[in-house]
C-alpha cells in the first residue's frame, strides 16, 4: 500500500519557508529559486487540499493550518536527519538511544557512570534532553525517560511501563568546615543549625525531624533553593545543613566537599523510573541500556544496594531507635 506522504523536496521547502515566513529567505537557504520554492508549496498545498500560506503586503505569512502543520513538519524532519547522520556514523553497527531525562538526576547519576556502558556497547550511542513532566511517547522522538516520582504517578502515566531504579533516600549533609571537627551531630544539634531548603520540598525538613522525634520550630526556615544542584553548592559552601539524596551528591562525598552531619537517612516518597513506551516490540539497543542501568543501580555501594532497608514514610522512620545504623553510601 502506497504511503500518503508528500515529497520529501516539497516538505523541505514548506519548513525552511515557514521557519523564516519567507519564500526567498528559503531559497536562499536552500540553494534554490524563489520560482523552485514557490512550485514545491503549490504541490504540497495541492497534495493536502488547503492553504499552507497567505498573501501579504511583505509577502507570506503562515495560515492557522498552516502552523500547526509546521510545528510537526520540523519535528519529524529533525528525527529523519538524527536517524540519517547515526545511521552514517555507525555504518550499519550498533544503534542509538534517545533518553528524556530530570536534569540533575542525568548530570549527577547517569552520566558519570556512562563511560563504563560506552565502554561496555561501544556501537550505541545515547542521547539525552531534560524532561521534567510526563509525556506522551507517540508525540516525541524518545525511546524512554529516566523520571523521577511517586509509583502512582508512573502507574497513571498513559501507554508505558515503568522499572524503579532507586529510591530517594535524603540524608543530612554539610561543609567539613562547618562541624568544625566535631562527630556528627545528633537529631537535636541539627535543629539548631542553619537549614537550607529547598523551594519544591518545604516540607522536607519536618518530616525529617518528626521521623527522628525532635521538635524543631525553624523546619521551615532558612534560604530557599529550587535545585538539588543549588542546594549541593551552598552546603558544600558552608551555608548551612542540606537534606539530600545521596545519590546525588556521591562525588562531593567521595571528595569530602560534603560530609554526612547526621547518619540518620529517610526514604522518600519519590523513586527514580526507568519508563518506556508499552510495547512488547523494544529495540535491542533499549533492552541492553535496562539492564545496564538495573545492574548499575543495584552495584554494591550504589544507594540501592545500600539503603535498601531504611523505612519508606516518615511514620516508618519514627520507629527508628538511636542511632541509626551507617550509610555505606557515605
Amino acid at each position: 500500500m502506497r504511503r500518503k506522504i508528500p515529497s520529501t523536496q516539497a516538505l523541505i521547502c514548506f519548513e525552511a519557508a515557514a521557519r523564516h515566513e519567507s519564500y526567498t529567505r528559503a531559497a536562499q537557504e536552500l540553494a534554490l529559486t524563489q520560482s523552485a520554492v514557490s512550485r514545491q508549496i503549490t504541490a504540497l498545498e495541492d497534495f493536502l487540499g488547503m492553504a499552507l500560506f497567505r498573501r501579504t503586503r511583505h509577502g507570506v505569512a503562515l495560515t492557522p493550518a498552516g502552523a500547526d502543520y509546521a510545528r510537526q513538519i520540523a519535528r519529524q524532519l529533525d528525527t529523519m536527519e538524527r536517524d540519517t547522520l547515526d545511521a552514517m556514523a555507525r555504518q550499519g553497527q550498533g544503534g542509538s538511544l534517545q533518553l528524556a531525562a530530570v536534569p540533575t538526576f542525568a548530570t549527577r547519576w547517569l552520566i558519570p557512570r556512562l563511560p563504563d556502558f560506552a565502554a561496555k556497547h561501544p556501537d550505541i550511542t545515547v542521547h539525552i534532553e531534560t524532561r521534567t513532566r510526563p509525556f506522551l511517547f507517540n508525540d516525541t522522538t524518545f525511546d524512554a525517560a529516566l523520571y523521577a516520582g511517586t509509583a502512582a504517578q508512573t502507574a497513571n502515566w498513559a501507554g508505558t511501563q515503568s522499572t524503579v531504579l532507586l529510591n530517594e533516600d535524603v540524608v543530612p549533609v554539610c561543609s567539613p568546615a562547618l562541624l568544625a571537627g566535631r562527630k556528627p551531630l545528633s537529631p537535636a544539634a541539627v535543629a539548631r543549625m542553619p537549614l537550607l531548603q529547598q523551594s519544591t520540598r518545604p516540607d522536607g525538613w519536618r518530616q525529617w525531624f518528626d521521623a527522628q522525634r525532635v521538635d524543631s520550630a525553624r523546619a521551615h526556615s532558612g534560604p530557599r533553593y529550587e535545585l538539588f544542584s543549588m542546594l549541593a553548592i551552598a552546603a558544600a559552601h558552608g551555608l548551612g545543613v542540606a537534606l539530600m539524596p545521596s545519590m546525588l551528591i556521591e562525588a562531593e562525598l567521595a571528595r569530602g566537599e560534603l560530609v554526612i552531619a547526621c547518619d540518620r537517612p529517610l526514604r522518600g516518597e519519590r523513586s527514580y523510573f526507568l519508563v518506556t513506551p508499552a510495547t512488547h516490540d523494544e529495540r535491542p539497543a533499549l533492552t541492553l541500556f535496562r539492564a545496564w542501568l538495573l545492574a548499575q543501580a543495584g552495584a554494591p555501594g550504589s544507594p540501592a544496594s545500600s539503603l535498601s532497608s531504611l523505612p519508606s514514610s516518615p511514620a516508618a522512620a519514627r520507629s527508628l531507635s538511636r542511632p541509626a545504623p551507617p550509610s555505606r553510601s557515605a
